[in-house]
This record gives structure tokens, C-alpha cells and sequence, in this order.
């Protein structure tokens, strides 16, 4: 009864065994591993189902684990949660896919706080979007998105023109002045008033500046920059709501203008390219370059190390890159035919080789007296081999034919022949990429050498097909490829001496070529045509009409090689341009590098030295509401009088004084 069940258990499991293949075989991995594991279960002690069961579930789940980890690297998290559940499925304890699915909740909570920075971002609510990034990069300090975001956001953000520590916020409050020919310390005295700053005039200020300025809804700040640099002045900041006046003068720059030191580390962009376009763009002197690390320190002003900051955002770009798939074929083809009867071409006579002799005495003809010489034969005459001897006499002498084969050709041959090249390659934009298939054939030279004898040298020549192509990638996604292909394969070999060179034979074509992105160009026509035709025939025989095609044998051939090649450029990444700010922006004046020309906009001031007529407002200003400090308003003090427009016909009535 024991031994029954035992077998009915073994069958049943070996049909889960079998089943369970079947289903992986069909694709069907969660039902196959649950047929697998009820086999396994039915025969714990079956070594072959569990060593199946774990290899089979270890291969499919490094599979499933590396599709799952592409497609959350890709964004793809719900194919990729759906990847790691199934990993689950069949395998309940797998730590990698636990870890995948934490590592996947907060890969989506990154994701929904870098896409409510993107929209702060767009609103212009810069602060608050960086502090959403910063919570990313807090979780992961390496999470790419999140850097170029901060990156971004950096570069965006509005920098106080002031170097730090940076004025209250009262700087951004609006202010309307219209002021002619008033004293300067006296506006400033005005603003000091509506604004809570405090100004500090260094002695070299001339006191007797006078300032013309009309200015509407102005922010404080610019204000304060339109004065100081229609009166050829200058400011720093020396806490939060005191700023020093001073002369602008070389001497007084270097006394109390701040610099700021800046590292700029370059991840595409040269750095000596970078350190040069600093030193002509923004006349920076203190500039170093670490080309180990591609790093440029400056030192300058904040207002030239923010345009500088731009000017290498905008040049340290990653390069335009393609992939070339290029296909060489050479294709040869081959006719030859040979017809016809070789004769014997030689008759000589002579003494072969090996045949030797004595001659041992003489014998006199008595009647005659001839004198005939006796000779004894020794190691009898060889005939080599390939030769018929025709005759022999007593001396050696022997007519013989050297050739005496008769040789009947019959053949005719046809060959094609098709050699493929299929190279893959990735190449920058500008930059040269080689493929040579072929050989290296030596090249023994020998060369004399002064109280040294010969001396061997090697070199080594290249034959084959030699391609050589340099891609210039347009930002409209056109690829212009400077293509050079040689072929080039050994006609002969010439000794000279002890030394050996090569008869090379070459076929090359250089090209430029303009394609779009996937276009496949074909470059044909590199022919060689070779037809030979040869007779070997007996003289006069040969010639007759007919039956001379039995003296005479026809050699025929005729070998054609074309070299086909075929090119398609496919762009992996162009150019990536930056944004308009970046690319375009304000730098400032000859004189002030950022300065100026950079920040203020919109308003008109002018300076006592050159005064020119303002336009007349379209009604009065009115005096500021004291409920509403914050409001523009047009201070008037003691001894000031605040310009007002009147008709040409009328002269201008001064304003009545405060009380």
C-alpha cells in the first residue's frame, strides 16, 4: 500500500514538473513557478525539481529586476512597481524588490515635490521652490533632477545688486522724486527719510554736487543707483540699513570696493577657453585655471562674477553627439576559362646530370691509324625528373625534351565574392573617428651604422579598407560628414637588397557630405576592371585556322571589384540651448561691468554737469497719504523746492514750503 501512494505521489509530481516547463517554455512564469513549486512540494527529496525550481526563478528574476529598475530610472513608476510586484509573486522575500518598491515611494514623492517647484517656478516664487528642492536633495544628495533644478533656480533667482549683507527690504519700496539742480546730500537726506537707510559720505565727496532727477514709481534702489552714477560716485554696503558713499576713482575702488571670489567647475567646456572668454568679455584680471580638476577661479566685483556666471552657463554645454552606421562592401567577381593543349616548348642536347665516364686508354686502326679512346662506363646517367631522353652515346651527350608532358586544360571558373564591414560607432561633434579592417604588413628596412654594422628595423603598413569620417552636427538636426575611404590591397612584393617593400594598390574617395538625421547615403563606383587574355602556342602550328586551337592553349580572365559605401548618421543628443536670459542679458557699461546698464531700467535721471529739460508731467504729483507710508510719494524738506511743470506762456510757481 506504502509502495502505491509513493508512485502515485512520484507521478503526480513529475506531471507538475512537466507541466511547470511547459508554461515557463509559453511565457507563462507566474503559473509555471506554482506548478514548479507543487512539484517540489509533492517530492521535497527530488534534487533535479529544486535545482530547476531556483536556477529557472533566479534567471527570470534578474530579468524582471533589471526591467523594473530601467523603467524607474526612466519615470516609468508604475510599470515599474508593476515589475516589482510580480517579482513578488514568485519570489515573497526577494529583498532587492522590497527595497525597489521603497526606494520607488519616495523616487514618487521626489517627483511630485520637483514638479511643484517646476510650477513655483513659473509663478516666479523662486524661494519657495528651492526649498521644495532642497527637500529632495536632503533625502538624496545626488538626485540629478533635482541639481539641475537648483541649478536653475540659482541662476533665476533675483540677486540683490548690493553686495551682502544685504539692506531690509525697504530697498524695493516705490518712491517718486523730482528734484532740479537740489543739492545731492539733500535728496539723499529725502530718501534717508522715506526709506529708514542711513548714508555715510566719504570726505573726498564734494559737497556742492547738485542733482536733477525725475523719477515716477521707481524702487529706492534704483534711485539710489541713478544718483550715484550721474555723479560719478559709488556705494557699499556696510550693514543692514547703512550704505557708504564714496567717490568712483580708481584710488577709492580699491579702498572700499568688495570682490568676491567665485569657482566655476566645468563639466564640457574647456577651462582654459572659459579663462580666456573672462579675461576679454569682462576684463578680469585675477583669473586661474586647474586643468587637472577643469575648474576657473575669478576674482572680481558680484556684479562681473553674476555676468560671468551666465557667460559660462551659456558656453559650458554638453556636446552635439551621433552614431555612424556605416557599411563598406566590396564586392569582386571573377571569370576565368582555360582551353586548350600544352606542348613540350624545349629540345636540348647535352650531358645530364650525374652521367660520369673513364676513359681508360686508346685503340689504333691499323688501316686508317684513327686514334678511337676507350671508355669505361661508371655510375650510369640520371634522368631528371620531367625529362625524356631521346638518345645516348658512349661520351654522355644526350638529346633529351625537358617538358614532355602533354597538358589538355579544361577549365572554366566563376567567382563573387562579397566583403562585408557593418562598424557601429559614436562620435563627437568636430571630432575625428578612424576604422581601419585589415592588415598591418611588415616592412623590414636595414639601415648602415656607423661602428655598428646593419641595423633591422621594422615598420608596419596598413591594408585594407581605411575609413575615415568628422561629423559637424547643425542645430536643424543636419549632419555634414567629411568622409575619406581608402581600399588598398598588395599587388607584389619588391626586395631591394635586405630590405623589403610593398607595390600597394589603392582606390580612395574624399567627400562632404550634408545628410538629415536617418538619411542613408550610398557611395558607389569605386571600380577596378582587370581582362586579361593569354595564348601559349607552337609557332606556325598555332596559327592555322581551326586545327591550331590543338597547338595552342587560351588563358581567359576577367576580375571586376566595386567598393559600396553606405552611411547613416543618427543624432544622439544636439545642442542644448539656454534660455533666452542666459544667451541675451544686459552686461552693464565699458566703464562698469554689470553695473548700471544691467539693473536699472525704465527710468531717466541726468546730472548737474549736463542738464537737459525734462518733460513736463501730465498733472502734479500729489503728496503722500499718511495712512499709506509705503506708498511712491514725493518728499519735499526745508530749502528744497520740488520741480513742477507749468505751461510754456506761464513761468513755474514754486511749491508752497512744508510746515
Amino acid at each position: 500500500m506504502l509502495v502505491a501512494l509513493s508512485v502515485l505521489a512520484g507521478c503526480a509530481s513529475n506531471k507538475s514538473f512537466v507541466e511547470g516547463k511547459r508554461m515557463l517554455a509559453e511565457g507563462k512564469a507566474e503559473e509555471g513557478f506554482a506548478q514548479l513549486e507543487q512539484a517540489v512540494k509533492e517530492s521535497p527529496t527530488n534534487a533535479e525539481y529544486k535545482a530547476y525550481l531556483f536556477s529557472q526563478r533566479e534567471r527570470t528574476v534578474n530579468q524582471w529586476l533589471a526591467q523594473a529598475v530601467t523603467a524607474q530610472l526612466n519615470g516609468n513608476f508604475d510599470e515599474a512597481e508593476a515589475g516589482y510586484r510580480r517579482i513578488l509573486k514568485i519570489d515573497p522575500y526577494n529583498q532587492r524588490a522590497n527595497s525597489g518598491l521603497d526606494s520607488l515611494a519616495m523616487d514618487r514623492r521626489h517627483s511630485k515635490l520637483l514638479d511643484d517647484a517646476r510650477a513655483l517656478q513659473q509663478k516666479g516664487s523662486v524661494d519657495q521652490a528651492m526649498a521644495l528642492v532642497g527637500q529632495v536633495l536632503a533625502d538624496n544628495p545626488r538626485h540629478r533632477e533635482a541639481r539641475i533644478l537648483q541649478r536653475k533656480l540659482n541662476e533665476a533667482k533675483p540677486r540683490d545688486t548690493l553686495a551682502s549683507p544685504q539692506l531690509k527690504s525697504a530697498l524695493s519700496r516705490p518712491i517718486t522724486l523730482e528734484f532740479r539742480d537740489a543739492a545731492l546730500k539733500a535728496v539723499f537726506e529725502v530718501i534717508s527719510r522715506t526709506s529708514g537707510i542711513n548714508f555715510v559720505f566719504d570726505k573726498d565727496v564734494r559737497p556742492d554736487l547738485k542733482a536733477t532727477i525725475f523719477v515716477r514709481n521707481s524702487t529706492i534702489e534704483d534711485a539710489i543707483q541713478l544718483l550715484l552714477v550721474t555723479n560719478q560716485l559709488d556705494r557699499r554696503v556696510l550693514n543692514d540699513n547703512t550704505i557708504m558713499v564714496y567717490p568712483n576713482n580708481p584710488a577709492k575702488q580699491k579702498d572700499y570696493q568688495e570682490l568676491v571670489i567665485k569657482n566655476f567647475y566645468l563639466a564640457n567646456a574647456e577651462a582654459k577657453d572659459t579663462a580666456n572668454l573672462i579675461r576679454a568679455l569682462l576684463k578680469t584680471r585675477d583669473v586661474f585655471v586647474d586643468d587637472k580638476r577643469n575648474l576657473v577661479v575669478m576674482r572680481d566685483t558680484p556684479e562681473a562674477v553674476k555676468v560671468a556666471e551666465r557667460l559660462i552657463a551659456s558656453q559650458d554645454l554638453a556636446e552635439p553627439e551621433a552614431i555612424l552606421d556605416v557599411e563598406v562592401v566590396e564586392v569582386n567577381r571573377a571569370r576565368l576559362q582555360s582551353l586548350g593543349i600544352d606542348w613540350p616548348s624545349q629540345v636540348g642536347y647535352g650531358l645530364l646530370t650525374g652521367g660520369t665516364s673513364t676513359q681508360t686508354g686508346t685503340v689504333t686502326n691499323p688501316t686508317t691509324g684513327a686514334v678511337t679512346p676507350v671508355v669505361t662506363p661508371g655510375v650510369a646517367a640520371t634522368v631528371a625528373s620531367g625529362v625524356i631522353n631521346l638518345r645516348n652515346n658512349p661520351l654522355g651527350l644526350t638529346t633529351f625534351i625537358a617538358n614532355p608532358a602533354l597538358v589538355l586544360h579544361l577549365q572554366a571558373q566563376d567567382t563573387d565574392a562579397n566583403v562585408l564591414a557593418n562598424p557601429r560607432i559614436r562620435v563627437k561633434n568636430h571630432e575625428k573617428a578612424k576604422i581601419h579592417i585589415g592588415d598591418k604588413v611588415p616592412v623590414f628596412t636595414s639601415t648602415a651604422v656607423v661602428n655598428a654594422g646593419i641595423a633591422q628595423s621594422v615598420s608596419y603598413l596598413d591594408v585594407g579598407v581605411k575609413l575615415e569620417v568628422k561629423p559637424s552636427i547643425g542645430l536643424d538636426d543636419d549632419v555634414t560628414i567629411d568622409v575619406g575611404l581608402e581600399v588598398s590591397s598588395i599587388v607584389k612584393q619588391v626586395d631591394f637588397g635586405t630590405s623589403t617593400a610593398y607595390q600597394i594598390g589603392s582606390r580612395a574617395a574624399d567627400t562632404t557630405l550634408r545628410l538629415r538625421d536617418g538619411e542613408t547615403q550610398v557611395l558607389a563606383g569605386l571600380i577596378q576592371d582587370e581582362d586579361r587574355r593569354s595564348i601559349t602556342k607552337i609557332p606556325g602550328l598555332g596559327d592555322l585556322p581551326i586545327v591550331g586551337r590543338l597547338f595552342s592553349s587560351n588563358n581567359d580572365s576577367r576580375s571586376k571589384s566595386e567598393i559600396v559605401l553606405l552611411i547613416t548618421p543618427h543624432i544622439v543628443h544636439n545642442l542644448d540651448l539656454p534660455d533666452r536670459q542666459i544667451s541675451e542679458f544686459r552686461a552693464g557699461t565699458e566703464s562698469s561691468i554689470g553695473g548700471m546698464g544691467a539693473v536699472v531700467g525704465g527710468v531717466s535721471a541726468q546730472s548737474a554737469s549736463s542738464p537737459v529739460a525734462p518733460a513736463a508731467p501730465a498733472e502734479p504729483p500729489a503728496a503722500p497719504a499718511p495712512a499709506a507710508p509705503s506708498a511712491p510719494a514725493m518728499v519735499p524738506i526745508p530749502g528744497i523746492v520740488p520741480y513742477q511743470s507749468a505751461p510754456p506762456s506761464q513761468p513755474a510757481a514754486p511749491a508752497a514750503p512744508a510746515k
